[in-house]
């Protein structure tokens, strides 16, 4: 009896793999932990937080508003940070890996297109949504104006993409995640370049409202609307990217290696 159950506990094979696939499970591992933690944040903010805060009276919402937004924006910008920079990581060794694959069946080969198309046009889209965002033209702040200029943007982002990263060795992972991860550096740049700076501003007005009595700046409602597009943009945004994100290894959409 006491055989069998030594036995039954000794019978799983498990075997881990060492070296760079443990380094790179755990780069994975991290991008999967940082990402459910800050689309989470942001999910919560559109489908919760923010209606219920809207319905709060002004006395409450100067009690409520800097405590909960202080601690949340906190874990919201990091999260983005170590999201999107294990993610890169990941991605440029499945870009490396295609380029060594390449160039070893003797075709000519380089990352430096596919790099520099990335950051460049993803980084270009989010000028774009910056200049419509702090344009004194009040008609590129409504929602569906808005809306459609950065899905625009986007789109052509991607198609560019595409157009200069298809030689045949690339494979669908690099491509998919090269658009996929290029809507996700959309949203961090989305976070730290109009979402933060937006709501430190509100914060700081709010608590010097509650403690001072100081009254809200006229600028006080642009800038909160500035926060929640750009808020609402990438909560409509992470749909393609977690599409894209799950289609690198699971719907084959691109043709490649």
């Amino acid at each position: 009896m006491t055989s069998w159950l030594v036995a039954l506990l000794l019978s799983p094979a498990i075997q881990f793999p060492g070296g760079e696939a443990t380094a790179l499970m755990v780069l994975r591992w991290i991008h999967f932990v940082a990402g459910i933690t800050w689309v989470g944040l942001l999910y919560f903010f559109n489908l919760v937080g923010l209606p219920f805060v809207q319905e709060l009276d002004a006395k409450l919402r100067a009690i409520v508003v800097p405590k909960l937004m202080r601690r949340a924006l906190w874990w919201f910008r990091w999260s983005a940070v170590v999201t999107v920079l294990a993610g890169i990581a990941y991605w440029m060794h499945i870009v490396a890996s295609d380029v060594r694959n390449a160039v070893s069946a003797g075709e000519p080969a380089s990352a430096g297109m596919m790099f520099g198309t990335f950051f460049g046009l993803w980084t270009l889209a989010f000028v774009i949504e910056m200049g419509a965002l702090m344009s004194p033209a009040e008609v590129l702040r409504k929602g569906p104006v808005l809306g459609v200029i950065v899905g625009i943007a986007l789109v052509a982002a991607a198609y560019i993409f595409l157009s200069l990263n298809q030689h045949g060795w690339e494979s669908n992972r690099a491509l998919a995640i090269g658009i996929g991860g290029g809507l996700g550096w959309f949203m961090l740049l989305n976070v730290w370049g109009v979402v933060w700076r937006m709501q430190k501003k509100l914060i700081r007005w709010t608590e010097a409202n509650a403690s001072q009595g100081t009254a809200m700046p006229p600028e006080a409602p642009k800038v909160a609307r500035i926060a929640l597009l750009c808020t609402r943009l990438n909560f409509w945004v992470s749909f393609p990217m977690l599409f894209f994100m799950g289609a690198a290894s699971h719907y084959i959409l691109f043709a490649g290696r």
